[in-house]
């Protein structure tokens, strides 16, 4: 179940109002969407207006394509004919998290949870999702009926870790997570977890977790999170040369991966290597050309190379993607006076 465990430092979630209960949408299809899939799929619609399964596939690919407005209406016409379809319930309410609709996905998954108050998939999903909101008791409550239906439910305990973890309880999130792994050995989370608490408290037992975590993980791309884990801790610990070699590691599994690029580069500053800090900038964003710290790190390596224009367009070029990006304001600014 890694959905409950990889969702937490990657969304930020703004809060709105939501109704109850879902509204009803117009039951007739939409235009021509252009995509062949989503038009086959409205087509049986067209014929078939009263089968909430259509609906529901349909908003499965709007949701694929970021389609979220429309994949919330066919929900919504789904959940109007089958209303007690916990599936639907839990898509409608991933949509609206990944809409940044926080509150009406936690509202979704209350009405979830009141409809089969023992289910533990839906339990463990409302529990994430209060703790996504910072409802750290809610959650807490939650999983305790999760923990009194299944005593031994692995997630179950890596939420309270989870949530152990944000209310700065370290020692019992450090119990909460090593019984998750105890339980669930191949839980990867559980062992990244340990090991980036055991490290916030100086324990020499930080680098054993981080090992079994790769250890753990499925071969290829899949080692990718761990490894990277243990990277970052191996460059906080000054083992940079370790810490290089494993973010190379990285782009080796996966060329693609600008952020072992990017951290492979902040190495090779800090070592005073600037031409080799500046290429693998330059990989970074040619990977992701959104990478907005990519083109203020590949601007200040141009900079100590006396390459100016360079580096005033990485810094203007940050500054569009993010206008309130200070280095970068500081960054023009620095050129602007060296230049008079």
């Amino acid at each position: 179940m890694s959905y409950f465990r990889y969702l937490f430092v990657l969304l930020t979630f703004f809060a709105v109002a939501c109704n109850n209960a879902p509204s009803e949408a117009p039951a007739t299809a939409p235009v021509a969407s252009g995509d062949p899939a989503i038009d086959d799929v409205s087509a049986l619609i067209a014929q078939r207006g009263d089968d909430h399964s259509l609906y529901a596939k349909r908003a499965e690919l709007y949701y694929e394509k970021e389609g979220y407005d429309e994949a919330i209406q066919d929900l919504q016409r789904a959940l109007s004919i089958d209303s007690t379809n916990v599936v639907y319930h839990h898509m409608l309410a991933d949509v609206y998290m990944d809409y940044f609709r926080s509150r009406l996905a936690l509202r979704t998954m209350e009405r979830a949870a009141a409809l089969y108050p023992e289910r533990i998939p839906t339990l463990l999903k409302l529990s994430e999702f209060q703790y996504i909101l910072k409802q750290y008791e809610a959650s807490f409550s939650t999983l305790d009926k999760v923990l009194k239906l299944e005593p031994r439910n692995p997630d179950a305990f890596f939420m309270m870790g989870m949530n152990l973890k944000e209310t700065g309880d370290t020692t019992r999130a450090i119990n909460s997570f090593q019984t998750a792994v105890e339980i669930e050995p191949a839980m990867v989370d559980g062992w990244i977890s340990l090991g980036q608490l055991h490290a916030s408290i100086g324990s020499p037992l930080a680098e054993r977790y981080f090992n079994n975590a790769i250890d753990e993980a499925p071969p290829g791309p899949g080692a990718i999170i761990p490894l990277h884990a243990k990277a970052d801790y191996l460059r906080d610990q000054g083992e940079l040369e370790a810490a290089k070699a494993l973010y190379k590691q990285i782009n080796r599994l996966d060329r693609q991966y600008e952020e072992g690029y990017f951290n492979t580069g902040v190495i090779y500053l800090k070592q005073d290597s600037i031409e080799k800090a500046y290429e693998h900038f330059n990989i970074a964003v040619e990977v992701y050309p959104l990478y907005i710290k990519g083109y203020y790190y590949r601007g200040l390596t141009a900079e100590l190379l006396g390459n100016t224009g360079q580096a005033k367009a990485d810094y203007q070029h940050a500054l569009n993607l993010a206008p309130d990006y200070t280095e970068a304001q500081q960054g023009l600014a620095r050129l602007a006076k060296n230049t008079q």
